[in-house]
């Protein structure tokens, strides 16, 4: 927790990456070191902003840095202890550096597979050899990554500070949309669970430092209900479930309630992760698949795809409305999006759903047959095979 925040403050002040995140690893090197015979101190994370803000002065100082900078590290120095909240005091002190580490990160100068990466790796702290197997690089190629994306924010001259503004409505989408692919690449079958744990966390500084803005709270909502089936997910043999197959027992309540709440706050917002939230939200209000209020999740989805129109969402709405209205009415829909996902395994698998409760068993279990072949995950694939075994059964 602490991590970013020192991150964040040494970049402030400094203007250098390295030597941030430098200073912050070695504060947590000698925290391992020393408090497990020290004890942990009673502000830990004002005891880690100190360690590596002198460590960060010693380096300066070496280097012959100009008196300007070390004068900023004498403020940052005298304001450290507002900076950590106080054991006990919530989130009163938190300062807006991580927010600013996260737009940052999340600059649209970069590739997108360098935002998340970089946001992994500096807001979050993942460990570069867990970024570059969830990318499925090796460790070098990604160190090589991350050094030319801060190289190209130094270049760039990128800044280092939350937008404002026509700018701030122009980049929030961006960062949400970063957020959002580092959840999926957390909760996809085959994906790493610690990513999604990030994303969500990430979410909620996000929607707390910027209360104003509701598509911050919708996303958070979206993840918390996405989010709280983890565990209902796989079966004792690590099968993977549909939600029809789910114990909705197993779900994590407390996270669609506080969900479900959040979603109050954002009720009539016409965002993309808005109507998202509303139509996971409907899922989770559902004793049963077949209790579920489909109507409302293709209306949803009607207004999604006006939104922000895609294939994907076409698949999508396609599916809500073949529950809601009849497989025929899905597959009608599907078919006008089928040429742009040919070799799509969830649209494959989709049409054999549709396929299979429209009456052709038949060619449901082929299509399931096919989307295996093609799907990239194990699990996945394992999951479609066993969709077509029941269905030649």
């Amino acid at each position: 927790d602490a991590y970013p925040r020192i991150v964040g403050a040494l970049i402030r002040i400094t203007g250098d990456w390295d030597l941030a995140e430098d200073c912050a690893q070695e504060a947590l090197a000698q925290a391992l070191s020393r408090w497990p015979g020290d004890g942990v101190p009673a502000n830990p994370g004002g005891w880690l902003m100190t360690v590596a803000r002198n460590k960060a002065t010693d380096v300066l100082r070496r280097a012959t840095v100009e008196r300007s900078r070390l004068r900023d590290l004498a403020v940052l120095a005298l304001t450290a202890a507002t900076r950590e909240p106080a054991p006990g005091s919530g989130t009163g002190g938190i300062d807006d550096d991580r927010l600013r580490l996260v737009f940052t990160c999340c600059h649209p100068a970069l590739a997108p597979e360098a935002r998340v990466a970089l946001t992994l790796r500096t807001v979050c702290a993942v460990p570069t050899a867990e970024i570059a197997r969830a990318f499925l690089v090796t460790e070098s190629t990604m160190t090589r990554r991350l050094t030319r994306a801060k190289t190209k924010i130094a270049q760039a001259r990128i800044p280092y500070r939350v937008p404002t503004g026509p700018a701030l409505a122009e980049r929030l989408p961006g960062v949400l949309a970063v957020l959002y692919l580092l959840f999926t690449q957390g909760y996809n079958a085959d994906g790493e669970p610690a990513f999604a744990e990030e994303a969500v966390r990430l979410a909620r500084l996000l929607a707390g430092l910027m209360p104003d803005q509701p598509e911050a709270r919708a996303l958070l909502a979206l993840l918390l209900l996405q989010h709280s089936r983890r565990d209902a997910r796989r079966d004792a043999e690590g099968r993977l479930l549909t939600l029809e197959r789910q114990d909705r027992s197993r779900w994590d309540h407390a996270a669609v309630a506080e969900a479900l709440a959040l979603l109050r706050e954002t009720a009539g917002e016409p965002g993309p992760y808005a109507l998202q939230a509303r139509i996971a939200a409907c899922h989770a209000a559902a004793p049963s698949l077949a209790a579920t209020d489909w109507s409302r999740i293709a209306a949803c989805y009607d207004e999604l795809a006006a939104l922000q129109p895609s294939p994907v969402v076409e698949l999508n709405r396609a599916v809500a409305h073949g529950y809601a209205h009849g497989p025929e009415a899905g597959l009608a829909l599907l078919a006008a999006v089928r040429g742009q996902l040919t070799d799509y395994p969830l649209a494959l698998a989709a049409e054999a759903d549709l396929t299979a409760r429209a009456g052709d068993q038949v060619r449901g279990a082929a299509l399931f047959r096919a989307a295996a072949a093609r799907s990239h995950g194990a699990s996945d694939r394992r999951a479609l095979l066993d969709r077509a075994a029941e269905l030649e059964n």
